[in-house]
Formats: structure tokens, C-alpha cells, sequence
């Protein structure tokens, strides 16, 4: 979600602080300026999930101004932040995606821990193991274990077909971008893609390692993401709607 300014000409003054807290919507969320020497407005998002927000200036934007602009479009933020999901703790009884099959969550203490995939009734459920305060890390450690499998899978595949050779590849809980690649040739992925199904991991890691051969969003970049994936623009419009529901779901 993002709000945009043109940037108006301004006089030398002290530069806005890098974060701070904002109240909205009933929640206090930390509220990052980021100075951008390509940015030619004043742009404000809300990152997946709902749990922070971040404005990105111009260099030599004052405080005051950025404290104007966000101030100006409170209203548009609270009505945006009300559509946000609301962040479910992972626990027995509720339902997580994975690849785009949601399952159960069912406690079973009398094991060592550990995570294994079954049914409950004729329908799929993850049956954790082991104590229960350790469940929520125990889902995330399924969900890292498979995304690695998974997109591992994906990345040698597509990187045969581009001609090149990721240098590594990572994972990571990020909340702003569900992936990233380095000039040098390192993938970064969240692992919370293992949520979505098989096309939507499919298409983040075609559009990742596209960047091995195009590190730009240009036509000929989303002519070669269409190329690995061919479903790119649903798979594109898929993460836009549903995103800030799989970033919103909380493992601690």
C-alpha cells in the first residue's frame, strides 16, 4: 500500500529522524523516514502485515514536512490499516497455509518435537510434538525446512535456464519484500512464501533469479520473468491481495 507527494522545492533545514513511533488506527507503529537519492516524492507505505510504516524523501526533505505529509493523510491510513488482517498466534486449533493448503494445527505432547503432516478427520493438519511453547517455533522451523527444499529446487532449475549461477541462497523473516538479489549474485527469500501455493513460490523465485540476468524492473526484466514463469501477472496479483495475511500470521 503506498501514498505518494511531489516533492516541492524546499530551503536547508534539519533533516527528519530515521524512525519513530506513530499513533494510528489504535496501534503504535514505528515510523521509518528513508532518504533516497532516486526518490523524486515524498512516498508513504504500509509494510505486509500491517506492523509498520515507512516514508521514503528526497534528500533534504525537513522533518516538518515529512511530519506535514503523514499528518495530511492520517485519514487514508487508518482506513487502510482497518482492512489489515488481523495477526493470529500460531497455535493448536487454528489453520496455517501450506503451499496453499491450509491445515490444522494439532498439539500432540506425547512425542519428542518435531512436526509431521497428517489428517484430522479427512482434512490436512500439521501434528507438533513435544511441549507447547515451543509450538509456534516449530512451525516456522516446517515452514523453513520446506521453503528450503522447495525453492532450492526452483532456483537450480531457473538458473539453468537464465545461464547463471546464484552465488547463495538465504532465507529470512523480512517484512518488507518477500525476496531480493544482491549484484553478486546472492537470493534472499522469506521463508513465510512456503504459505502461498506452488505458482506464487514458483513465480518469487523466477522473479529473483531473473534479477541474475536483469537487475532492474524493465520490460526486458518482465519479459524474462514471464519467460520462467508463465503466469506471472496472476501470480503477481495473487501476492498483492493475499501478502499482508501470510505476513501477518505471528510464530512466537
Amino acid at each position: 500500500m503506498i501514498l505518494s507527494l511531489l516533492k516541492r522545492t524546499i530551503g536547508p533545514t534539519a533533516a527528519p529522524p530515521r524512525q519513530r513511533m506513530l499513533e494510528v488506527a489504535g496501534r503504535t507503529l514505528p515510523l521509518r523516514i528513508v532518504e533516497s537519492e532516486r526518490a523524486r516524492r515524498l512516498i508513504l507505505r504500509i509494510d505486509p502485515g500491517g506492523q509498520a510504516l515507512r516514508v521514503t524523501v528526497p534528500p533534504g526533505v525537513p522533518a516538518r514536512e515529512v511530519d506535514r505529509f503523514v499528518e495530511r493523510h492520517h485519514g487514508w491510513l487508518e482506513t487502510r490499516l482497518a482492512k489489515v488482517p488481523a495477526r493470529p498466534t500460531v497455535r493448536p486449533g487454528i489453520k496455517v497455509p501450506v503451499r496453499g493448503v491450509a491445515h490444522l494445527i494439532v498439539h500432540e505432547p506425547g512425542r519428542r518435537g518435531s512436526v509431521s503432516v497428517g489428517e484430522v478427520e479427512g482434512a490436512p493438519a500439521l501434528l507438533v510434538h513435544g511441549e507447547r511453547s515451543h509450538l509456534p517455533r516449530r512451525v516456522a522451523d516446517f515452514l523453513k525446512r520446506e521453503a528450503k527444499a522447495d525453492i532450492e529446487r526452483l532456483v537450480a532449475k531457473h538458473t539453468a535456464t537464465v545461464g547463471r549461477k546464484a552465488k547463495a541462497v538465504r532465507f529470512r523473516d523480512t517484512s518488507s519484500r518477500w525476496g531480493s538479489c544482491t549484484s553478486d549474485g546472492n537470493l534472499s527469500f522469506s521463508w513465510r512464501i512456503m504459505m502461498a501455493p506452488p505458482l506464487i513460490i514458483d513465480y518469487l523465485v523466477a522473479h529473483e533469479v531473473a534479477h541474475l540476468r536483469e537487475m532492474n524492473h524493465g520490460p526486458r526484466f518482465w519479459k524474462l520473468c514471464a519467460q520462467l514463469c508463465p503466469r506471472t501477472d496472476e501470480a503477481k496479483a495473487w501476492l498483492k491481495r493475499n501478502g499482508s495475511a501470510l505476513q501477518a500470521i505471528q510464530f512466537e
